[in-house]
């Protein structure tokens, strides 16, 4: 790898499994596009140039590795035949089903995954991938996210919540949420994305048996993103639920970088494995200044660096619009001056 390689050189690595000199950093900064371009999300998330023009002036103003082309949590169930109810005061969408349909059971008008690619927003998208694809000039890569089978299939079956059991979720609900993923990953990574981050939100009561389970299921998402020599990224949004669960997964071999949301500040450290790529995802409340002074950002930046040394960083989701920007410029500049070949334990001067 060259002395200074760029971001896609260090993707390429990651691939072929070289750790990268230092740690990619790909931030989810999506949605704040919307305020960026005076729109309301609804119509934001439908509008390929606004979002194409908004992420190419964040990506230039963070100094980040990538662009986040496509984030958005409703984008499958809506293809799937979900309705969509906008609250004008916090932009946020409630999710509906045009026929009554009975919690922990699949809706009568849910659509096929194969049709549910030509419908929503699914469409634009591809479309915002493929224009950022042709517009940059540089190596940033580009980023996407998808719902993960336990998240989608919760999703549309309305047990998304704090009690979330996966031993709940009916097998027809996670057969349409592994072919709904798998072909959106692959269109993604078709169209151009670099990097497809699969997000689950909740993994309560994970045994080994589960586990395997649920990365079988994984399997065709990640073998079709790498086929497009893109990088997987299983990301685990839940930091509580991780922290049960830790040791279960990372028993399994992954064939994907396994990302996952730490706390702030950390209360203690989180199991290490050797055989498996780690990623990191900062906390909302690690991007706000009225919630931490620079103190704790600097104290969990060196555990993050030095003592879980991961080969991605980025956010535990979508950045909230409240995010301080120079608070996340200065995490930018943190990330990407690490030297990783330092040995663990020991902080920057």
């Amino acid at each position: 790898m060259p002395a200074n390689p760029t971001p896609r050189q260090m993707l390429a690595g990651l691939l072929q499994g070289m750790p990268p000199p230092r740690p990619l950093w790909v931030p989810i900064v999506f949605s704040l596009g919307a305020k960026m371009e005076n729109l309301p999300l609804s119509a934001f998330l439908g509008n390929a140039t606004k979002i194409s023009n908004s992420q190419r002036q964040i990506r230039s103003h963070l100094r980040s590795d990538g662009l986040a082309c496509y984030f958005d949590p409703y984008l499958e169930a809506e293809a799937l035949g979900g309705v969509l109810e906008w609250n004008t005061e916090t932009q946020g969408p409630t999710l509906g089903w045009p026929k009554h349909a009975e919690k922990g059971e699949l809706p009568e008008s849910l659509h096929g995954p194969e049709e549910a690619m030509k419908r929503g927003r699914v469409g634009v998208a591809i479309e915002v991938i493929r224009r950022l694809k042709s517009l940059l000039r540089d190596d940033s890569l580009l980023t996407a996210g998808v719902a993960g089978p336990f998240t989608l299939a919760a999703r549309i079956t309305q047990l998304e919540g704090e009690d979330f059991d996966c031993d709940l979720l009916p097998e027809a609900a996670l057969e349409v949420a592994v072919s709904l993923m798998t072909q959106l990953s692959a269109a993604f990574a078709e169209a151009g994305a670099n990097l497809i981050f699969i997000q689950e939100a909740g993994l309560l009561r994970l045994t080994a048996e589960r586990c395997e389970a649920w990365a079988s299921r994984l399997a065709p998402a990640l073998n079709i993103i790498r086929f497009y020599q893109a990088l997987p990224v299983l990301q685990l949004t839940d930091s509580r639920s991780f922290a049960e669960n830790s040791e279960v997964i990372f028993q399994q071999h992954w064939d994907c970088v396994v990302c996952h949301t730490v706390e702030f500040p950390p209360s203690a450290t989180v199991q290490q494995s050797s055989d498996v790529s780690r990623g990191v995802a900062l906390p909302p409340e690690a991007l706000q200044a009225e919630e931490a002074g620079d103190r704790d950002l600097d104290k969990i930046l060196d555990y993050v660096m030095s003592e879980l040394r991961p080969t991605i960083v980025t956010t535990a989701g979508d950045v909230p619009v409240g995010t301080d920007m120079k608070r996340l410029v200065r995490i930018s500049e943190r990330v990407r001056s690490y030297d990783a070949t330092r040995p663990p334990g020991r902080s920057e001067d």
